[in-house]
């Protein structure tokens, strides 16, 4: 994703900037990897890769982190930069800085080359926020006691792909890995989260953002 027509962002209210900020943040803990950036109009959508396969065979759900923001002039571009270039960047605006300079290099992403289905979402009901936060932890848990501390990396992707790639208790085929991501991104209060599926697509959605889950192998490798 290269097609750059803008130079920078501008959002309506120095608080947007901060909320980028604290959602780069969380992402770049995770991993740190990359975070597409699409403005169409005066809406910027950021999305960052929470878990993705890792081997070829892996069952690994791969999941996205999305956040909205609102822009305060039309904007057009879709570009894939790293987080780290982006933390740059915003380390040196200040409390009431509203622009974000787009990072002149990119980079290329599997997972952000493949987007979410925008129509055809069809409502699952609800789960509670709590709920998920319990699942979260439990698998954090789950992970930190079956890998050894000097695991290699086919362990920890093995242990990783066995927690969060089984389903979430009560939610027909929602992987775990959907629970550690609203969790790890900040995405969780105090209410719930809508699920909606569209194929091997699920979305749960909340006030905070959104969480974007492909089932099957395939997505984080590239087809």
């Amino acid at each position: 994703m290269t097609d750059v027509l803008t130079q920078s962002f501008r959002f309506a209210d120095p608080r947007d900037l901060a909320d980028l900020r604290t959602f780069v943040t969380r992402a770049k803990s995770i991993d740190d990897g990359a975070i597409r950036l699409q403005a169409a109009g005066n809406v910027l959508a950021s999305y960052v890769c929470v878990l993705r396969p890792r081997i070829l065979g892996e069952s690994t759900p791969t999941i996205l982190g999305l956040r909205t923001m609102a822009l305060a002039e039309p904007a057009q571009a879709d570009v894939t930069v790293t987080l780290a270039s982006v933390m740059d960047r915003l380390a040196r605006s200040g409390a009431e800085d509203v622009e974000l300079p787009i990072p002149p290099s990119t980079v290329s992403e599997s997972w952000a080359g493949v987007g979410a289905p925008r129509n055809g979402w069809e409502a699952q009901g609800t789960v509670l926020d709590a709920d998920l936060k319990a699942a979260a932890e439990a698998g954090i848990a789950e992970v930190a006691g079956v890998v050894p501390a000097l695991a290699g990396a086919a362990v920890v992707n093995t242990a990783r792909a066995a927690v969060w790639g089984r389903e979430l208790p009560g939610l027909d085929e929602l992987p775990a890995g959907a629970a550690f991501a609203a969790f790890a991104l900040g995405f969780l209060g105090e209410g719930e989260q809508k699920v909606f599926r569209n194929g091997r697509w699920f979305r749960l959605s909340g006030p905070r953002g959104h969480v974007l889950v492909r089932t099957g192998a395939g997505l984080g490798l590239g087809f």
